[in-house]
Parts: structure tokens; C-alpha cells; sequence
């Protein structure tokens, strides 16, 4: 993808092979970019002039056609979980957030893709406030760099702060495609972020078309927003259903890890439980049927209602029942634990601000479902 040199480029949102071309493009040798993206996203270094092995000739020519900005940090809160929460200021006047969930061995940052939704999810207010746009590659890896810029630079202990990223935030990440990969390419890339194809998450409601070519240009984990096990309740809780119904989604879920080169890969199925809706022991029978053969685990999610939703959360004893049934069947399974639901950081709880066209405020929750990516 080529780049105009001709208007400012923010160097935060180009991946590797596209800051190649940008180097091409202005009249300087490939190999530029791999100095360039080590400097952002290998030191976290936004000053051009501290980039020293580049000349002084293009240090001038770089501070002249392009730049190298994040999203601005809104506010900052920290949960008694120790999770963190992060809202993010956008040139446009909109913002989002991220969150990151510290656990033992690992930490997970959540990140958006959309400001707001275009898919109408029920259980999702996000959904409910309408989609107002993509973010730019610049704009999901921003979130990134501005989280491990805030957890600290791993130079004095080599600890990994951030060791797992899962596009749960919101909007439906295959939705916004391009941005979306490149910006994944960017934390896999052993110059920038170094993240694991086993640690980098895109979880989606079921674009399937776009499913399928995701399998062929990227090596991301994948998570599918289930939440159903059958078509007419999906349809109700996912709209998306209609187009791609569960049989046509599951289909390409068998397809999406090559059976051969990488026998080890699951899919990860995610499903909210939402009390006297889907939580019953014949909705996991339904569950264990439509999930035969398919390389898979399970992650029940317990709702976190938020205003005026119609929903509550199934009882522990419920969602303990649920598990239990789909762990005798043989799926791998889990059950999420809520975190940072005092700084409104858990599950369905998060708040970006957008402004539409007419400049009305409003406040977005998000939908889309976090979970650590799987080890």
C-alpha cells in the first residue's frame, strides 16, 4: 500500500511493509523502515531528532512530511484488582478505551477496532448507540504503545508487561479489516511489540467472509462471539446470524487453523451467560452438539448488566452447572472472572465517549467481550 509523501503521514499506523514503500516512495533506501519502526515501537521514541541512526538529511526531511502521535491519555484509573483502565482522546474529538488485566504469568490488554457498532448485538449497548467509525491503524496500535508506554519500557527488569492483546474492545474488528491487520502485524512484529501469534486475539461476531480471509493473511488467534447455540436465539442476541448462521460460521471455525500445520490451535468460543436465557442444561446440550469436531474451548462470560438493559447475570449456580455439563462432554472450558468492575473496567462495562455529526455527546459501553488470550 503505497503512501503520498505528498500530505503528513503519521508513522504510528504503518506497518513494516508499508514503511518500505514510504521510504521507496520518497527516494530512500527499504531497509530505513526497519530502523524506524524499532525506534516507535521497539524504544517507544516519538522524536524524530533522537532516531540517531538516521542522517541528519532525513531526519529533517521526516520531521517535515510526517509525524508520530498516539491517542492522548483522558483519564487514567486503576481497579483494586490492579486492573487499569485507560480512556483515550482522538483528534477527531472522539474517544475509547483500553484495559489492561494483570494476572500472575501474563497481562492482557483489551483494545477497540470501531467507535461504536454497526451489528446491534442486544445484549450490547455499544451496539445500541450506533457506529460512528473506523479507527485507523495508527489509532489501534496507538492504544498499544500508549499502554506499554504507561506500564513502563521492559530495560531495566526485561519483563514483559504486556504479553497478550485480544481485539475485544469496541466495534467488530473484521469490519475495519485493513486497519485491523496491519495494526496486529505491528504487535507480532519481532521490531516492534514481539508478540506471540498465540497471544494476539481477534475476537468476532461472525463476519464469515472476512473470517475466511483472515486465515490467509494473518496468523492471529481467533475468538468467535457465539453466545448461542442455536439459530433462533442467536438471531435475538446477534443479529449477524441471520447472514451467517451458526452452521455457516462453524464451518469456516473448522477451516480457520490449518488441520495439518497447526494441530495444536483452538478456537475460542465465547458465551455470556444470561440468566433464564441461554443458561439452561439443554442449551449446553445444544452447545457440546453444534461444537462436535470442531478444535475448540469454551469461555463462559458472566454479564455485567449495564443501563436499561433488558438482561441480568445467571446465578453462580447456574453458570457452575453449565460448565460442569460442557467439561463432562469433554470442552475445554473456563469461566471468567470479573475484574476492575469498580472503575466500570469489567466485561461490558467499559465507556468511550463519540460525538455524531450534529457534535452530541454520547456514552458508548462496550460489548465485545475481553478475555486473556489463551497461552
Amino acid at each position: 500500500m503505497a503512501t503520498s509523501s505528498t500530505r503528513t503521514v503519521n508513522l504510528m499506523g504503518l506497518d513494516h511493509q508499508a514503511l518500505r514503500e514510504y521510504f521507496v516512495e520518497i527516494g530512500e533506501k527499504p531497509f530505513r523502515a526497519t530502523q524506524v519502526i524499532k525506534w516507535i515501537h521497539g524504544e517507544g521514541i516519538t522524536d524524530i531528532d533522537k532516531m540517531t541512526n538516521l542522517s541528519q538529511a532525513l531526519r529533517e526531511k521526516l520531521k517535515e512530511t510526517t509525524i508520530i502521535k498516539a491517542p492522548e491519555i483522558a483519564l487514567d484509573q486503576l481497579s483494586k484488582d490492579g486492573t487499569r483502565k485507560w480512556l483515550l482522546k482522538l483528534d477527531c474529538g472522539n474517544s475509547v478505551e483500553a484495559v489492561y488485566i494483570p494476572e500472575r504469568e501474563r497481562g492482557t490488554l483489551c483494545v477497540s477496532s470501531q467507535i461504536g457498532c454497526s451489528l446491534n448485538c442486544t445484549f450490547c449497548s455499544t451496539g445500541a448507540q450506533g457506529f460512528n467509525r473506523d479507527l485507523s491503524c495508527a489509532e489501534i496500535i496507538g492504544q498499544v504503545f500508549v499502554a506499554r508506554q504507561q506500564l513502563g519500557l521492559e530495560k531495566t527488569d526485561k519483563k514483559r508487561r504486556i504479553t497478550n492483546v485480544v481485539m475485544m474492545g469496541m466495534g467488530e474488528p473484521l469490519l475495519n479489516f485493513d486497519n485491523v491487520v496491519s495494526a496486529m502485524d505491528i504487535m507480532m512484529d519481532d521490531h516492534c511489540y514481539g508478540l506471540s501469534k498465540y497471544r494476539v486475539t481477534l475476537s468476532t461476531s461472525g463476519v464469515v467472509p472476512a473470517m475466511i480471509k483472515l486465515a490467509k493473511v494473518s496468523k492471529c488467534a481467533l475468538a468467535i462471539s457465539l453466545h448461542a447455540p442455536n439459530d433462533a436465539l442467536r438471531n435475538i442476541l446477534v443479529p449477524i446470524n441471520k447472514k451467517y448462521p451458526i452452521k455457516v460460521l462453524l464451518d469456516a471455525c473448522k477451516e480457520y487453523f490449518n488441520p495439518e500445520n497447526e494441530k495444536k490451535r483452538h478456537v475460542t468460543m465465547e458465551y455470556v451467560m444470561l440468566d433464564g436465557v441461554n443458561d439452561s442444561p439443554q442449551h449446553a446440550k445444544e452447545l457440546i452438539r453444534i461444537l462436535n469436531g470442531i478444535r475448540c474451548k469454551v469461555n463462559l462470560i458472566p454479564f455485567n448488566p449495564f443501563p436499561n438493559t433488558r438482561y441480568k447475570r445467571s446465578s453462580q449456580d447456574a453458570i457452575d452447572r453449565f460448565s460442569m455439563i460442557l467439561k463432562r462432554a469433554g470442552l475445554t472450558t473456563n469461566t471468567r472472572r470479573t475484574r476492575g468492575s469498580d472503575i466500570d473496567g469489567a466485561c461490558g462495562q467499559l465507556a468511550g465517549e463519540f460525538a455524531d455529526r450534529t457534535k452530541r455527546r454520547f456514552k458508548i459501553k462496550v460489548a465485545h467481550e475481553r478475555a486473556a488470550a489463551q497461552s
